[in-house]
């Protein structure tokens, strides 16, 4: 990865420039400095060690048993159980399994979790670097872009376990989540209801000990291997109010829980169910939170998942460019090369300029989110300070990568449009994020309510 302006090399850079928040007179408060930007030595260390445990480990297992299948020309066929409702195939699924497993025992996947659960705490600034990094690298087992399968893990469910389960919740469900033999998925969307969440229709009642829920769900991800879902419904309030939604921990076999089908989506395999509910009935253990504020596990996790997604976007939106740099360097038209014309530069460096400030944005970002953890002040409690920061680096780098992908098809003419090059699994992957990781209309909103004042105290 490179400074201000990246190179085609992987090679981690040594420095980064100063930049300015963009935050505004008495709002700025201690955030407002500029800052010194130089990638630590250590990270860069993790880098190295990283791309060493790859070649070691994973590379060797991407290329036997014609595990490549997975990853060129046949990659969404080899994939898909086209005849299992369109969902992933077995072999697949197991590949990325002992992928992590080996991830695992070197001490990579858990890296972002605390040192309770075998991790080492790694920076929001730390996750986003290496993010960028893998992803620039293009392709592979290492990192896979369609189902967030990485070298490097998320696990989202077990921060969000840690801050919100009960104890007895932690000691039945940490060691599962750990070892996969608990799965959750993820039931928010319905029908009816997308990013107006807080008008949800699926409702528990409480009935003695045990609640009950009916409803739908769409887009309910995970639901093809699940042991549970995380099902949030209405159980107090009005429409639109936030308060007054739960969330529990619903057993995927109980009587009335049916997953309808599998929604066949633009980058295949799929594993977005739609879920109906008939009278599910749950105990009063399965309530995940506190009762009435389920939102608040929808939004926790959501500014360090968004910052590291933004990450994948622009490594993936910068090794689109490469690419297409490299090919227009080798390919020769009309007896000179075809990088030559300035036709096909110059939307290649108003790209390669667009990930360069992208970059600086981002990093920025993700390290005043570091300094909020350690920071005492109030104020910045959910990185609500910068919540805006976060939806600029989110909405651009997704429609950064979109076109960066759509550019390097062009540049590369009929091969880059064939399933030989890897542009149109880039870009079909990441069209999604445009939508489902919180809509850009919904990010782009964020950054109204700061910049016109609206919705703020």
């Amino acid at each position: 990865m490179g400074a201000l302006i990246e190179s085609v090399s992987d090679e981690p850079s040594e420095s980064l420039p100063l930049i300015s928040s963009g935050c505004r007179g008495e709002d700025c408060g201690d955030y407002g400095q500029s800052m010194d930007f130089s990638i630590p030595e250590s990270i860069q260390q993790t880098l190295r060690d990283l791309d060493a445990f790859i070649e070691r480990e994973i590379k060797p297992l991407q290329a036997q048993d014609d595990n490549e299948r997975f990853f060129d020309h046949r990659r969404e066929w080899a994939r898909t159980d086209y005849e299992n409702d369109g969902v992933p195939r077995a072999d697949w699924e197991e590949l990325l399994r002992e992928m992590r497993r080996r991830a695992d025992a070197a001490g990579w996947l858990r890296l972002a979790l605390p040192p309770e659960f075998g991790g080492r705490s790694a920076s929001n600034l730390e996750m986003a670097i290496i993010r960028e990094h893998l992803a620039t690298k293009g392709l592979g087992l290492f990192n896979d872009l369609q189902n967030e399968s990485s070298v490097v893990g998320n696990f989202p469910t077990v921060l969000m376990m840690r801050d919100f389960g009960t104890e007895e919740q932690k000691k039945e469900w940490m060691p599962g989540f750990l070892n996969g033999t608990k799965r959750l998925a993820f039931g928010l969307t319905e029908p009816n209801h997308g990013s107006d969440a807080t008008y949800l229709e699926t409702t528990a009642v409480r009935d003695g000990d045990e609640w009950v829920i009916n409803g739908m769900k769409r887009w309910n991800s995970g639901l093809h291997h699940a042991t549970h879902d995380i099902i949030f419904a209405r159980t107090s309030g009005d429409p639109g109010s936030p308060v007054g939604i739960s969330a529990f921990l619903v057993p995927t076999d109980l009587p009335g829980f049916n997953v309808d089908f599998f929604w066949w989506t633009f980058n295949m395999p799929t594993d977005h169910a739609e879920v109906s509910m008939k009278d599910v009935r749950v105990s009063s253990t399965a309530l995940f939170g506190r009762l009435d504020h389920g939102l608040d596990l929808a939004q926790h996790f959501v500014h360090e998942n968004r910052i590291r997604q933004a990450a994948s976007s622009l490594g993936a939106a910068q090794y689109c460019v490469n690419e297409a740099v490299a090919y227009a360097n080798s390919r020769v038209t009309w007896g000179k090369k075809l990088s030559s014309n300035q036709g096909i530069q110059f939307p290649l460096i108003e790209l390669h300029t667009e990930a360069a400030m992208l970059r600086q944005l981002i990093r920025y970002t993700a390290s005043l989110m570091d300094n909020s953890v350690k920071s005492d002040r109030p104020d910045v409690e959910g990185f609500m300070e910068f919540t805006h920061l976060v939806a600029m680096c989110n909405y651009r780098a997704n429609r950064l990568v979109c076109d960066a992908a759509d550019r390097a098809m062009q540049t590369c003419g009929g091969v880059g449009y064939s399933r030989h090059m890897p542009f149109e699994h880039i870009y079909r992957h990441h069209r999604r994020y445009r939508i489902t990781e919180g809509a850009e209309e919904i990010q782009m909103r964020k950054v109204g309510q700061h910049l016109f004042g609206f919705g703020r105290k």
